[in-house]
């Protein structure tokens, strides 16, 4: 006996799928539904398959136009699938659409969206499937897909990273300021930078710490001119940093000198959480990653980066940062410092600025990596070492670092 319609229904509720939403028309007369029968068919050429019930104005205007387009939604976006799903008759409104090269509609913030031609049709029951050609594709945001399970909205889990990385780009100016002899200066960034963290080592304002039979991706240094870059080979770093405020028309230049002297390349966004200034910063990041930085920096200012703004941010900024990878450079306060870096992890970051100790109103090194260590996440630094180096300027301090975490030396899991 053939399953009857509600028992299959209720075995293909199980089934957890993305949500989509197909369009077409031409002219400005739109037309779109939300379905999760949408497959991918081949590679070469690109090709993808969506079944649309026969019957719906849908059905009948993809099969008369000879085209649709598909926008995948993004966990941010199930209203407007529900919108889709549903007899709103002014559905397009409320969003950002764009006319694709076939006269389709695309969402412009969509997760992902393809264009494309009818090139088969084939029934399928009460619905047919369309074969579609693929002339056009973008991915505008990198955020995780709202899913359709159980006949509900879902979404899924924000993935941790499997391992991260800290740099330590304050202590020794912060050392140097308060006056500790260089030895004892170079004794501490040695030991962090032993212990697997990128220490700036040169900034301009002293004299660079040379540590020759360290690898040269341990340490970095924070230049303004493309002169400097030569000073950041000559101090035995491999990385060179420059704040984007600083360099001005230069940057450029810059970039180009560091990258042929072989160094990894870090921008820096100062204040980069400031209320109002994210077009800014993400244009920012945009420009920066075409000049070839390998790294860009966003830095925690005067202004504090709150979970929701850091979140929306990275989110943004990812879309456009292509090859260079994102970091972060946050500060403390008030117990949120470690709630934003759990925030980032969860934003596809894993690369850190921080202080050891957390001497300079920083996140310290130890503190990231204790949250690492108890999100099971894994680290390129040793934390055990880092711990002893805490410990041991604290006694050269004269007082309790900031850093929470120092005193703990073993994480038991």
């Amino acid at each position: 006996m053939a399953t009857d319609g509600e028992a299959f229904r209720a075995v293909m509720a199980q089934w957890p799928s993305g949500v989509v939403i197909v369009t077409t028309g031409s002219g400005g007369h739109w037309h779109g539904m939300t379905a999760s029968a949408f497959s991918s068919v081949s590679l070469d050429p690109p090709m993808v398959l969506v079944c649309l019930a026969r019957g719906t104005r849908t059905h009948d205007l993809v099969s008369g136009h000879g085209a649709f387009a598909v926008s995948i939604l993004g966990k941010d976006q199930a209203v407007l699938g529900s919108r889709f799903a549903g007899p709103d008759a002014d559905r397009f409104s409320g969003a950002a659409w764009q006319t694709g090269r076939t006269g389709s509609p695309v969402l412009a913030d969509a997760v992902g969206w393809l264009d494309c031609r009818v090139a088969h049709a084939y029934p399928g029951g009460d619905h047919t499937i369309f074969v579609g050609t693929v002339l056009a594709a973008a991915t505008p945001r990198q955020v995780p897909p709202v899913l359709f399970h159980s006949r509900a909205w879902s979404q899924l889990a924000d993935p941790l990273p499997e391992r991260i990385s800290v740099a330590d780009t304050g202590l020794v100016a912060v050392l140097r300021a308060r006056g500790f002899p260089e030895v004892r200066v170079a004794a501490l960034a040695r030991g962090s930078r032993c212990a697997g963290v990128r220490v700036r080592v040169f900034d301009g304002y002293g004299d660079a710490l040379r540590a020759g039979d360290l690898d040269l991706a341990t340490a970095s240094g924070l230049v303004v001119r493309p002169g400097q870059v030569a000073d950041v080979v000559a101090a035995g770093a491999g990385a060179v940093e420059f704040r984007a405020s600083d360099t001005g028309a230069g940057t450029g230049a810059l970039v180009g000198a560091a990258r042929e002297a072989g160094l990894t390349v870090v921008a820096r966004l100062p204040d980069a959480f400031a209320t109002g200034g994210e077009r800014r910063v993400v244009a920012e990041v945009a420009r920066l990653a075409a000049l070839g930085c390998d790294e860009i920096a966003l830095e925690e200012g005067r202004s504090p980066a709150t979970p929701l703004r850091l979140r929306k941010l990275l989110q943004e900024a990812a879309t456009v940062a292509g090859g260079a990878a994102l970091r972060v450079a946050l500060r403390e306060r008030h117990g949120i410092g470690l709630v934003n870096a759990l925030v980032a992890m969860k934003s596809g970051v894993w690369r850190f600025d921080t202080t050891l100790g957390g001497v300079d109103g920083a996140l310290p090194a130890e503190d990231v990596l204790f949250l690492a260590g108890e999100l099971e996440v894994t680290s390129t630094a040793d934390r055990a070492a880092l711990v002893a180096g805490a410990a041991e300027l604290e006694r050269s301090w004269g007082s309790v670092l900031p850093g929470r975490t120092y005193r703990f030396a073993d994480q038991a899991h």
